[in-house]
């Protein structure tokens, strides 16, 4: 076994990983490693690339750009043109990021899940009463962005962007480990809340953006401020910014979830189960 295979395999240690990830100051270790990972100087840049390579399976080779500045650079990466086919299909919402599909199913009342056992409700995670009736017997799906993936997010169907609502919060991890661990993490952390208003029947799907450690700023191309604990204005920002199927809508500065709500009638397509991959632009939804 090589050494980067023993490495590996003692971080996926469930206990050994939690402890790495959670038991340690989020906050701080948030905040150095957004300054940390800006630093554009081309020792730390490629140490520190080849650092996240030793502990992920990181691909460059569909990156618009082959040298980068930073490692923050290399986090938010674009992609080649064409890199991600999107489905035109009217009837179809897609995937708006690559991730790794966690719980996903049916919404019962307004109960659904993080984890097999782990229960939350879209009254906590909204905190919206207007939304959690939106989505009511609903759909959903949870979306993980892992550390090495794209981190761009785009529009999962035409339509206008009504609403973003941002929730100040803690930055757990958001892997399989803590979300098997701490109960009604995602209505912890901090979020982004963003409505969507479909142009072809007018209902709403929302994308529900949730931060992690080392991932507390999320960036709207619809607002002019980035979404992060500096962030001092009002919580719910009114907007009515127009988006395309597939156009980009911003970026995470590191990996995290995006948990896609559907009103009732909506249903998953046949693909999308837990544990399923899927990139940004694929069927996600399949609309009434």
């Amino acid at each position: 076994m090589t050494v980067r295979a023993q490495i590996l395999k003692v971080c996926q240690q469930e206990d050994i990983n939690f402890l790495l990830t959670n038991r340690i100051p989020r906050r701080f270790a948030t905040r150095f490693i957004g300054w940390f990972s800006r630093i554009e100087q081309p020792l730390v840049r490629d140490l520190s690339i080849a650092a996240w390579r030793l502990f992920s399976d990181l691909d460059l080779r569909e990156a618009r750009k082959t040298q980068f500045e930073s490692l923050h650079d290399c986090f938010i990466r674009e992609l080649k043109d064409g890199a991600r086919p999107v489905a035109r299909n009217s009837d179809i919402v897609v995937s708006p990021c690559d991730a790794i599909v966690g719980a996903c199913g049916s919404i019962a009342g307004t109960t659904l899940f993080q984890a097999k056992g782990f229960p939350y409700t879209l009254e906590d995670l909204l905190c919206d009463r207007d939304l959690v009736e939106t989505y009511r017997n609903g759909s959903y799906a949870t979306l993980r962005l892992k550390s090495s993936m794209y981190h761009r997010f785009h529009a999962p169907h035409d339509g206008r962007i009504e609403q973003v609502r941002y929730i100040s919060g803690d930055t757990w991890n958001v892997n399989p480990i803590a979300l098997k661990r701490i109960e009604r993490l995602f209505c912890k952390n901090e979020r982004a809340i963003i409505r969507v208003k479909l142009a072809s029947n007018g209902q709403a799907v929302t994308l529900v953006a949730v931060a992690a450690i080392l991932v507390a700023s999320i960036r709207l191309h619809c607002l002019g401020d980035p979404l992060n604990r500096t962030y001092k204005g009002s919580s719910v920002i009114a907007c009515d910014h127009a988006v395309g199927k597939g156009n980009e809508l911003g970026w995470f500065e590191h990996g995290s979830t995006i948990i896609v709500c559907a009103p009732r009638g909506f249903t998953l397509c046949d693909k999308i189960h837990d544990g399923a991959a899927i990139r940004m632009g694929e069927p996600l939804m399949r609309l009434p």
